[in-house]
């Protein structure tokens, strides 16, 4: 699919909007850092602040609106914070367990026989609900194939590749309890790498997570989302609303002086 003008205007205003949103939500805790002050300005200083409140709630609040948004045109269905289901077979969370234990003892990732594995025990047995379950990114393609992304931080701490492992197989899991024949897939995303020149040192997830099944990085994610050329052009939009907003900005934070 193109990138389209059209398109790059939609993700331009949906970056827009979600800064604007973040503006007016936005409450500066109480600080009173008078060395920080007078040497770097309060301005500054509430710039920092903001940034670091934006840095914390960037996927929800930009990465992922501008992910459903290119992600659209392209596929049958895509969603942000997607219901994918509160039901997991017990049968299920056993299998889930024992893929987790064998990873943790040496062997090696293999998505697709994984599923395998869960699909077989998907809808047997007791159905335990669970509090609603959402995924940050649902995709459907024409052929029906499922996509379930997690959107993640840059840089993800390496203890909790456990936890996430299991998390994209629990979604797995509650997906095939109400579509035991369905071509799904869940994978950690990253939106950009924070090695850049250098490649993503991918070996801080090895063991645990099938690197060309569970993982996407930079370019990877946002042109599987949109199509070859996507993540250049969308680094294009971000700069772009940039330039456009800094006026914007600047006028916001002088407040703070």
């Amino acid at each position: 699919m193109a990138f389209t003008e059209n398109l790059k205007l939609t993700i331009e205003n949906v970056i827009k909007e979600s800064l604007r949103n973040k503006f007016q939500i936005y409450k500066p805790e109480t600080h009173n850092m008078p060395f920080h002050y007078l040497l770097l300005g309060k301005d500054r200083m509430a710039l920092f602040f903001f940034i670091h409140s934006l840095n914390m709630t960037f996927g929800t609040s930009i990465f992922e609106p501008v992910a459903e948004t290119l992600a659209q045109p392209r596929f049958k269905n895509a969603q942000k914070q997607y219901v994918v289901g509160n039901y997991i077979s017990k049968q299920a969370q056993s299998a889930i367990e024992d893929i987790i234990n064998e990873l943790s003892l040496a062997k090696q990732p293999d998505k697709k026989e994984e599923v395998e594995r869960i699909r077989k025990v998907c809808d047997k047995g007791e159905m335990k609900k669970l509090k609603t379950v959402k995924v940050d990114l649902f995709l459907q393609e024409n052929d029906n194939t499922i996509h379930l992304f997690d959107l993640k931080t840059a840089k993800p701490n390496i203890s909790n590749f456990k936890d996430f492992k299991r998390t994209l197989l629990e979604w797995v899991a509650i997906y095939l309890a109400n579509n035991p024949d369905a071509n799904v897939n869940s994978y950690i995303a990253i939106p950009y790498n924070p090695y850049y020149p250098k490649p993503y040192e991918r070996w801080t997830i090895k063991g645990m997570l099938d690197l060309n099944h569970e993982l996407k990085v930079a370019e990877e994610l946002w042109d599987f989302l949109g199509g070859n050329g996507s993540y250049n052009e969308l680094l294009n939009c971000f700069e772009k609303t940039g330039i456009e907003l800094r006026p914007e900005i600047d006028e916001y934070f002088k407040r703070f002086k």
